[in-house]
């Protein structure tokens, strides 16, 4: 088989707020003839500077990083209109942030546990213009688009459920009856198939719908 020569080479990004991940990922993939690591980013917005003034075919983008966020970078790649694609390479997964992920526009997810060829084979697959989604990724995910999406209301509601207020609090914290509150929360357990409210909070926290704040 002809070997491919660097010039055709796929040029790959790797964005990452730790050092030992960049230089792990970059020793790891250096080694595959078919890819030339060109750069390393610790930020989002050294990330995006590096595409708008170089060519990147790629980008490997952790999700949880200080300043401008992977999913926010994700989101400027696409509004500015960036040819770059993007795989998320995250040590998360909850459904919210797979969703998330993908409606933005990721080519690809992968967690940071996955073995060095189907890292290649992610890439390999990108790099020809189709989208890399794991089995398991790929059930969670359409198990989360199925679901209905909760309303701007009913997540401000979810939030003060999982912060222990009572109808009757939440009610006079937005201003609303406590009977409007009832319903809401009922929606909720509804949309997203639990139990009880106790059992709401911890499936939105555990799904990455809101955050923990104790």
């Amino acid at each position: 088989m002809e070997q491919m020569s660097r010039s055709d080479s796929l040029r790959l990004l790797i964005v990452d707020d730790h050092p030992v991940v960049r230089a792990g990922l970059s020793s790891m993939l250096g080694t595959q003839p078919e890819i030339r690591v060109v750069g390393t980013a610790s930020s989002g917005a050294e990330a995006l500077r590096m595409m708008r003034t170089e060519k990147i075919d790629l980008a490997l983008l952790d999700l949880r990083m200080p300043g401008i966020n992977g999913l926010e970078t994700l989101n400027a790649i696409k509004m500015e209109g960036l040819s770059t694609r993007v795989i998320i390479l995250t040590s998360y997964e909850t459904d919210e942030d797979i969703y998330r992920s993908i409606q933005a526009g990721a080519d690809g997810y992968l967690l940071k546990q996955v073995s060095l060829r189907e890292m290649v084979e992610a890439i390999r697959t990108v790099k020809v213009g189709k989208r890399y989604i794991p089995p398991s990724i790929a059930s969670r995910l359409a198990n989360r688009m199925m679901r209905s999406n909760l309303t701007p209301r009913e997540m401000e509601i979810l939030k003060l459920v999982a912060k222990g207020l009572t109808n009757k609090q939440i009610g006079k914290s937005l201003d609303i009856s406590d009977n409007t509150v009832r319903n809401h929360v009922n929606s909720i357990i509804e949309k997203l198939e639990v139990a009880d409210r106790t059992e709401a909070a911890t499936t939105a926290i555990h799904r990455g719908l809101i955050d923990h704040q104790p």
